[in-house]
């Protein structure tokens, strides 16, 4: 096809891991999404977000080289898939000369799921282990042990993801629309930052793990960790 003319402000490529759908996702600098691609992650991110990237550039005839910025994600998620897409962010970043700035995956659910007509106030629940849970709200991320329910304000809006059977299913319907509008939200918040000039420092761009890499049972950064480590 023929390339897709440059809008204003340049390409910005968005990227995400940290739920069980990864996505890569083509917008302009206004904030406005492009195109996108969203596939079950598995456990292939390493094999898969690259040809993806590929991929979604191709379609439009663009050269990576053509990307004026890298938005990711930064969670709260599962360790390999957040550790696969934040090093693949740092090494475009990095390698093209291009800057960073890291959404919290949090946030951008939670706007996606304003935009897909949830009300306000809001708060996401994610799944953290087989057994624990981790509830996203006004910033914050806690860690639920297994069996806690979450205590919200009363006409607090429960968002759920990646929860079906763990959670209300009302929450975990507003949970598959937010994610369907995660790719547009982490453009929008992504493109917001950097015209803000709120552009990452590469090696301060951390992810919030919600679970350890087996074998590690250390605490450890600002989320609590899932005590299943199995």
């Amino acid at each position: 096809m023929a390339a897709t003319l440059a809008p204003a402000g340049g390409w910005i490529l968005a990227l995400d891991t940290a739920t069980s759908t990864a996505l890569v996702a083509l917008g302009d600098g206004a904030g406005r999404l492009v195109d996108e691609r969203a596939w079950p992650a598995g456990h292939r991110h390493g094999e898969e977000l690259l040809r993806r990237i590929d991929e979604l550039l191709v379609r439009h005839s663009l050269s990576v080289t053509a990307l004026r910025a890298i938005v990711a994600g930064t969670g709260p998620g599962a360790f390999t898939g957040l550790r696969v897409g934040l090093a693949t962010a740092k090494g475009l970043a990095h390698g093209l000369g291009r800057p960073l700035a890291g959404v919290p995956t949090g946030e951008a659910l939670l706007a996606a799921a304003v935009t897909a007509g949830a009300r306000p106030p809001l708060a996401l629940l994610l799944p953290a282990g087989p057994s624990d849970r981790v509830l996203v709200r006004n910033g914050s991320v806690v860690l639920l042990a297994g069996g806690a329910e979450p205590d919200l304000p009363a006409g607090t809006t429960l968002v759920a993801v990646d929860l079906d059977g763990r959670a209300p299913e009302a929450a975990c319907s507003l949970g598959r629309a937010a994610l369907a509008g995660l790719g547009s939200a982490l453009i929008r918040l992504g493109a917001a930052r950097l015209a803000a000039g709120e552009i990452d420092d590469l090696a301060r761009v951390v992810p919030e793990y919600v679970t350890l890499p087996r074998g590690v049972r250390e605490q450890g950064g600002e989320v609590a960790w899932s005590r299943d480590h199995r």
